[in-house]
């Protein structure tokens, strides 16, 4: 489907699922039909977001073997990128823990059972019952140190982000330089985002569906909490954008802030207008050679790692947006689910396609660590496409502090 056009028809079968239900309220028939629409279209979602996952992350890790290749390099990039994604995990961690706004306006719904999710209740990591951090942590080792095919098959979160890491960092040390191993794992996670872009092409009718069983329970102040959800991450990913990455690139590089944001607007413009850090490949390592002066060999190698592993700003709205689900759903969280949260949107942003709204993948097994129905998408998908280009634009500019990085500490 062309990306020009899918945008505007998501917002279209918003509004015409919204439609649907206010002019016909009591129609059996189309509830019915609606109820099979969503279902088809979760359970397609879940029989392909696992694999996804798994394999996108172990292609994603396995360049690390690229990494060991480069040396020095690779340390420091690697390094690096470590340092900024925990960064904006922590920058939404205090923004959660002491500001969230839309608990002033009423949950959504205050008992998720009805709901029925029987997938998300068994896949989540915090028991309601016991927030202790003791708990939390007994629950974490028994779902991480699993059979990694049995965590696919049972949707074990926390099992297939560990499994997929543990086999892409031994493939990456222990495979000699002409393995085709990690050829085939790319090729395979290419499938996988292939079948998953198969899904993601009935989501309009998914939407319609989703917004017509919703629209019964939504109301204005519904509304007005997931307007205070874009107002926190916007807030959040702006204080990355033009505060934390800028003030990184003042220190290794000596550009002041206004400098280095002029030297890369047209990279993180084309982010913001196509929502695809790997389409604006190109354009970053020409403005990383001519604006910033960084080597193209190092170039080369840094800023592709970053369009897959690098993701900031898609690590941040996935922590804040599940806390914000969380309640709009009616799930006790407490301070260690929130921890538990951000750790898992950590993980599960590494190796994230580089394509608009591929971040939607890796906020389902957010979701589901922590017990959250994939029904509350639905909720995020009208807000999801704006916050999108913002994010990407500040996922294109760590990359590009990356190069800085790699010039100061490289010879």
């Amino acid at each position: 489907m062309n990306s020009r056009w899918f945008a505007p028809l998501i917002i279209v079968s918003a509004i015409l699922g919204w439609l649907a239900a206010v002019t016909f309220p009591d129609a059996l028939w189309l509830d019915q039909l609606t109820q099979l629409l969503r279902t088809a279209f979760f359970a397609a979602l879940k029989m392909v977001i696992a694999p996804l996952i798994f394999f996108s992350l172990i292609a994603g890790v396995m360049q690390l073997r690229a990494s060991r290749q480069m040396g020095r390099l690779g340390s420091v990039t690697v390094s690096y990128y470590l340092t900024t994604t925990g960064i904006a995990v922590v920058i939404g961690l205090l923004v959660v823990l002491f500001y969230q706004p839309w608990t002033a306006f009423p949950p959504l719904i205050e008992d998720p059972s009805v709901l029925g999710d029987v997938t998300a209740q068994s896949a989540r990591l915090i028991d309601p019952g016991d927030g202790s951090t003791f708990a939390l942590l007994n629950n974490l080792l028994q779902r991480m140190l699993v059979n990694p095919f049995n965590s696919l098959s049972e949707m074990n979160v926390l099992g297939i982000l560990v499994g997929a890491i543990f086999i892409g960092l031994a493939a990456a040390v222990a495979l000699p330089e002409d393995s085709k191993l990690p050829k085939i794992f790319d090729e395979l996670a290419q499938v996988t985002y292939r079948s998953a872009g198969w899904v993601l092409t009935t989501l309009p009718i998914g939407l319609f569906a989703i917004t017509f069983q919703l629209a019964q329970k939504i109301d204005f102040s519904t509304l007005a909490a997931l307007g205070q959800l874009a107002g926190v991450v916007f807030g959040a990913t702006l204080f990355h954008g033009l505060i934390v990455l800028p003030g990184i690139a003042w220190l290794v590089s000596g550009l002041n802030p206004m400098q280095f944001l002029r030297a890369v607007s047209q990279p993180m413009l084309t982010a913001l207008f196509t929502s695809s850090s790997a389409a604006t490949l190109p354009l970053s390592m020409t403005m990383a050679r001519t604006k910033l002066g960084v080597d193209p060999a190092q170039s080369a190698f840094v800023l592709p790692l970053g369009a897959t592993a690098n993701m900031d700003g898609t690590a941040l709205f996935e922590g804040i947006a599940a806390v914000f689900l969380a309640y709009m759903f009616g799930i006790e969280l407490g301070t260690t689910g929130i921890v538990a949260i951000f750790l898992v949107a950590m993980l599960s942003s590494v190796g994230a396609p580089g394509i608009p709204s591929g971040s939607m993948a890796g906020m389902q097994m957010v979701l589901l660590a922590v017990g959250i129905p994939l029904e509350a998408i639905g909720l995020l998908l009208l807000i999801e496409r704006p916050l999108d280009t913002f994010r990407t634009a500040v996922n294109v500019e760590g990359d590009l502090v990356g190069c800085l990085v790699a010039k100061r500490f490289v010879a």
